[in-house]
């Protein structure tokens, strides 16, 4: 391969910045008409338990996207030593208080306090992260609900540059309910994008590359940095990295971002794919911001 032909191998870039900025730009307009009316902005509020460092930038960058777009915002701050009941007592607040619309409650929590029961006593109706036994029924289901922030994210980032799906044969690495499972129902659904041949490859999984080399869409949520190399994918394929691990480095933060794919050797196999940063993460945001927003439309119209 010469290298001017391999300049032409280079994927295009799916841009998770750029495109959550540009439908920003579009809540921020629909939630200006709201106000515009006189009725009150979308309201999400979120509670942080313990000093998580991951967790914290993340419920940052949530509470300056909603700065972004208009939303009204409460973030409520608990010890890491608060019990599972006074966590669940301050869910059951939120749930009567008619001004919020959408909950979440920041993963992971101390060993103490039950996920499951956190997520199944949120409100289904203000479960924006799209946990709760309601929403996920629903999803598989194929009814309308809310959908996981990232998989959402990533259905519109493949809508948005028009990434063909239908017929296609889409490999899901990662069987986690947060997104390789709801993420294998998407992309298999009857609707745009998906309508795709879905296998679902795991840590079980033998000979798994024979599934990934024989794949069109390759989406890797594993949380092992670089798992995913070239020799791995097929020429042509698109490749969603969901992956961020923070790896050692000798630059002045002590470590560098990687996602689940090799970007470099894969960049020249793939037609698109996302980059680590700034590719599936904006766009999980995005998906928390539109939840919100159609809570907020089914209960006030």
């Amino acid at each position: 391969m010469t290298e001017s032909n391999q300049k032409e191998m280079n994927a295009i870039l799916l841009d998770g910045k750029e495109t959550s900025n540009a439908i920003k730009v579009e809540i921020a307009k629909e939630v200006e008409e709201i106000t515009k009316s006189g009725r009150r902005a979308p309201h999400l509020a979120a509670i942080l338990v313990g000093e998580d460092g991951a967790s914290k930038t993340y419920v940052k960058n949530k509470e300056l996207a909603c700065q972004r777009v208009g939303f009204a915002s409460t973030l409520l701050r608990l010890d890491a030593t608060t019990s599972e009941e006074d966590v669940l007592a301050k869910i059951r607040e939120i749930n009567a208080n008619d001004a919020i619309d959408g909950l979440i409650v920041q993963l992971p929590l101390p060993a103490h306090i039950s996920e499951n029961k956190v997520t199944q006593t949120i409100d289904p109706t203000k479960d924006v992260d799209g946990f709760h036994d309601v929403n996920v029924g629903k999803l598989t289901k194929g009814e309308d609900t809310f959908i996981s922030a990232t998989p959402f994210g990533i259905i519109q980032l493949l809508e948005r540059y028009n990434i063909d799906t239908s017929g296609k044969h889409c490999v899901v690495v990662g069987r986690s309910n947060i997104v390789g499972r709801p993420m294998s129902i998407l992309m298999s659904r009857n609707g745009n994008p998906g309508n795709c041949t879905v296998t679902v490859c795991h840590s079980r999984t033998q000979n798994l590359a024979d599934f990934t080399r024989a794949a069109d869409i390759v989406i890797v949520a594993l949380g092992k940095p670089e798992f995913l190399t070239g020799d791995m994918v097929k020429p042509g394929a698109t490749v969603i990295d969901v992956g961020i691990s923070r790896v050692d480095a000798d630059n002045e933060r002590g470590y560098v971002l990687k996602g689940d794919v090799h970007f470099e050797s894969c960049e020249k196999v793939a037609s698109a794919i996302t980059p680590v940063p700034g590719g599936v993460g904006p766009m999980t945001i995005i998906g928390l911001m539109q939840n919100t927003l159609k809570s907020y439309k089914l209960r006030h119209g």
